[in-house]
């Protein structure tokens, strides 16, 4: 889905897009929440929604952040990210002031504080609409285990919408809101993405923050975003992912870098449907579309961890999770959640570690797996049922949808769920892809392709592992030809800035892709254009090693003072005879490139005027 512009208060929205609108000063925060609140007033699916934030409180903030683009203008596009674009939360996700259900009003209690991760996207900008339905105590892949009544799939009022992040799915995929949040346990954040037709980004476990999350199961969940499209999701992402040490189980994940150029993908050696042909059709259909010609992996360990989840002890963990609740308010509990979170009485803690030494056996073989391949795609969902099937057989139903999904948090693997090819019959169909621990964009990059929205060009999360300071100067600027070298490195763009007035540039003679030179002089240099970048340690000496001769790294001084690492060139390749041509004048290279495009369309323009 592409990013158009805004223009009327009815039109869905996508961040980028809003972002756009604000800049251009064609709508303004007031507006939009008038829209938002109009949009839910109107909304054939009241039932997605179990709290919206109070009409005043919602002006006040609109009118917050219009009085502070008025005073800083552009300005706050890069203080906000997030400016001003309406965002709805599941709930089971505090919100300051707000009660937090977990769609079992007699657990609901009023929190002091806004969970970390989301407090992370009011400060960028975003304004919290309100709280979305959910399968209870997020124990559900359907979305019908509410005392709010079943959400319902955004087009086709029949079928189920998924869950456990029944509302916030349903809520983007109506145009209601630019983005959500969900939590994904077993699939929650992405089963609901595939059955309505939007993206749905579950990330590495631990990179984003799950205090002030009621837990499920607190050592597998993750909070997830459902948005229009994947790089709607990767900006969600990148305001949201940062370490918090008061989390016990939030990690400093480190981003496996871009893809190779031919990524290995792979598909279930055997895949299952249960007899539902059109879902089998349009997962083939949406690989034949992409030109996909995926190998194949064993599916079999990926369904003996799956077993684990709900028939083994980590039901118990979601027992643990409700404590005393369990047993003094078992009557205000969903019957088939109660049933479900029941089982735990069958497990000891014998059984416990037995399973633990399991699950470890089998992050062992999928740890092999990815030694030969990069990326799984799996259906998002293998069929898509009725609210009555769900109704008429709830658990049998409910344990089909998560064949695809229930394996991934238990073998710390990340995932996103994107819109396929849609079935025969009108109904959405997504695929998933799968990654080992921080390839969480690499899902992305890949993701944006299927979608066919940008190319490669994400921006990394900020990183969180020591780094050097990079200067570029030539054929790794963003948008020449080596830049992916910087992007396969895991390296984030930073900033543009010059040298110190003490450099020389030159184009280097018979290089391919044509590179400059950078020389430092004693007192007839200039300062250069150049861009900061930041490497992780860990892939600065490889990337060091592939640089060829003359050039190297060694240190550049910037214009401001400071000493970093940088492209540096040997004095012998600059030399009167090597043939390098001295490109000082320009003050860069980008702006010597873009001088030879004109000479050339100069010349021309000439020769078809002559």
């Amino acid at each position: 889905m592409k990013a158009t512009a805004v223009t009327d208060d009815n039109a869905p929205l996508t961040i980028r897009a809003l972002l756009d609108a604000y800049a251009r000063g064609d709508t303004d925060p007031q507006r939009i929440v008038a829209a938002t609140l109009a949009r839910i007033d109107a909304s054939a699916r009241p039932e997605a929604w179990t709290l919206v934030v109070p009409t005043s409180d919602l002006q006040a903030t609109a009118a917050s952040l219009a009085r502070e683009l008025a005073e800083a203008g552009p300005a706050i596009f890069k203080s906000k990210p997030l400016f001003g674009v309406p965002f709805a939360v599941k709930d089971n996700i505090d919100i300051a002031g707000l009660p937090t259900t977990a769609a079992c009003p007699a657990f609901a209690y009023t929190p002091a504080e806004t969970a970390f991760a989301v407090q992370r996207l009011i400060d960028a900008g975003a304004i919290l609409i309100g709280k979305t339905n959910l399968d209870q105590f997020a124990t559900g892949l359907v979305g019908t285990r509410s005392p709010h009544g079943a959400v319902r799939q955004v087009s086709h009022p029949e079928y189920v919408s998924g869950g456990s992040s029944s509302g916030s799915a349903v809520s983007v995929a109506q145009g209601i809101v630019a983005f959500s949040l969900g939590t994904d346990t077993a699939g929650s954040g992405r089963v609901p993405a595939g059955f309505n037709g939007i993206v749905g980004l579950k990330p590495s476990l631990g990179l984003v923050s799950k205090r002030g999350v009621v837990p499920a199961c607190r050592s597998l969940d993750t909070l997830s975003i459902f948005a229009h499209d994947v790089a709607d999701a990767w900006l969600v992402l990148q305001q949201m992912a940062a370490f918090d040490p008061l989390d016990g189980y939030s990690r400093r994940v480190a981003s496996l870098g871009l893809l190779p150029d031919a990524p290995r993908l792979a598909i279930p050696d055997t895949l299952e449907f249960f007899g539902d042909t059109q879902a089998a059709d349009a997962f083939a259909a949406t690989l034949d579309r992409l030109n996909l010609a995926p190998a194949t992996f064993p599916f079999a360990p990926m369904q003996r961890t799956a077993a684990l989840l709900y028939d083994g002890p980590w039901v118990a963990e979601r027992r643990a999770a409700l404590g005393g609740f369990f047993v003094t308010n078992h009557d205000d509990i969903d019957p088939t959640v109660a049933k479900v979170i029941g089982k735990a009485d069958a497990f000891s803690a014998a059984d416990a570690y037995d399973a633990q030494y399991e699950l470890m056996l089998l992050k062992r073989e999928a740890e092999a797996l990815f030694d030969d391949i990069d990326i799984l795609i799996v259906p998002t969902t293998p069929t898509h049922p009725t609210i009555a099937e769900v109704q008429a057989k709830p658990v049998e139903v409910n344990s089909r949808l998560g064949i695809y999904t229930n394996f991934v948090n238990l073998l710390d693997l990340c995932a996103l769920a994107v819109p396929g090819l849609p079935r025969a019959d009108g109904l959405p169909a997504g695929i998933t892809l799968i990654g080992p621990s921080g390839a969480d964009q690499r899902l992305a990059v890949l993701g944006a392709k299927f979608q066919a929205l940008i190319d490669a060009d994400i921006d990394p999360l900020p990183l969180q592992e020591p780094s050097v300071t990079l200067a570029v100067v030539g054929a790794h600027l963003r948008n020449m030809p080596l830049e992916w070298q910087m992007k396969q490195a895991g390296a984030r763009f930073i900033e543009e800035t010059v040298t110190s007035p003490h450099y020389r540039l030159y184009a280097l003679a018979d290089t391919q892709p044509p590179k400059p030179g950078l020389v430092r002089t004693r007192n007839d240099g200039t300062s250069i254009a150049i861009e900061l970048w930041d490497m992780p340690v860990r892939t600065f000496g490889a990337f060091v090693a592939a640089i060829p001769a003359p050039l190297g790294i060694g240190t550049v001084t910037t214009a401001d003072g400071r000493i970093v690492k940088g492209f540096i060139c040997e004095p012998a390749a600059v030399a009167p005879e090597s043939g390098a041509r001295d490109i000082t004048s320009f003050g860069g290279w980008r702006a010597y490139r873009h001088s030879l495009v004109s000479s050339s369309s100069d010349q021309l323009k000439q020769e078809a005027t002559s």
